[in-house]
């Protein structure tokens, strides 16, 4: 088992990280009830995008009223907390019933997205984007 997975009398804990954010999630048995740093999950992240992203582990697992999720995220913008509560959720579900991993797997979510924004470059305007070349 991963050593960022803890497993309490009650509650499984797990690690998920995106771009520049980090999620802990704690997953106890429940009726579906998914808060994020003190919020519903649908007024934290308003964007419907960003709540079916969340959504998408239980709709893998088909367990989408089993769990109770509690989830602190601090870091990054909105897209990328989502993905790092994606992952940290997914984490633990295979930390709670490991006959789910092939299918989670399969769908790439245990796999931690490591792309990041690229540096800025001396020079040059962005990262790739050159400042306005004058003949003239």
């Amino acid at each position: 088992m991963n050593e960022n997975i803890k497993i309490s009398k009650d509650a499984i804990y797990a690690t998920g990280k995106r771009k520049e954010s980090i999620a802990r999630v704690w997953i106890l048995k429940g009726d579906g009830k998914i808060t994020i740093n003190g919020k519903k999950y649908n007024e934290y992240f308003k964007r419907p995008v960003h709540q079916l992203v969340i959504e998408k582990p239980f709709d893998i697992t088909k367990t989408k009223n089993n769990y109770d999720i509690f989830a602190t995220v601090s870091g990054g913008g909105m897209s990328g907390q989502a993905g790092a509560i994606t992952h940290g959720i997914s984490k633990a579900l295979v930390g709670i019933d490991p006959t789910c991993r092939k299918s989670i797997k399969k769908n790439k979510l245990l796999t931690r997205d490591s792309r990041t924004v690229e540096r800025k470059k001396y020079g040059q305007r962005k990262a790739r984007r050159r400042f306005q070349f004058s003949k003239r």
